[in-house]
């Protein structure tokens, strides 16, 4: 038994629907003849977010940046260690839990018992230094360097 015969030939296919283009990258490359419209499924710009609230990507790694901001992050960071040497709040703020809760015990405990016994002696002062230090150049870090939520996406640069 033989097949019936088809009045069309063999599908070679999807048929052409707007539904079924797939967008393209950059603007048509035929002198701008876009016979099928494809100009408008044109991706944005590089570097260009596609819609108000939509996440944007770190150039370098790919990644989506973090809803959380690098300047507050580090601003938390730095402010409150330069002057009242406590530190993590910036890490906490950027999700980092972990390290935010040991910075900010050792800058409360650590840091002020040290610095309160350092009118006795000499070597806490150096123990309170060493932590007012550590938080200092970390908020520098976080301003200037990249630094990463808690979940491992950048924070956003503005």
């Amino acid at each position: 038994m033989s097949a019936p015969p088809s009045s069309a030939p063999p599908g070679s296919g999807v048929p052409y629907s707007p539904a079924y283009q797939v967008p393209v990258s950059g603007v048509p490359t035929s002198g701008g003849y876009d016979p099928y419209g494809q100009a408008a499924y044109a991706q944005p710009a590089y570097g260009v977010p596609v819609a108000v609230g939509a996440p944007a990507y770190d150039p370098v790694t790919g990644q989506p940046y973090s809803d959380k901001n690098k300047l507050v992050a580090g601003l938390l960071q730095l402010l409150p260690s330069l002057f009242f040497l406590l530190g993590g709040i910036g890490r906490l703020y950027a999700g980092n839990i972990a390290l935010g809760v040991t910075q900010l015990v050792l800058s409360v405990v650590v840091g002020w018992v040290a610095f309160v016994c350092g009118f006795f002696l000499f070597i806490p002062f150096l123990v309170s230094g060493g932590l007012w230090l550590w938080f200092v150049i970390d908020g520098i870090m976080m301003l200037a360097g990249r630094p990463v939520d808690g979940e491992g996406r950048p924070l956003r640069p503005n």
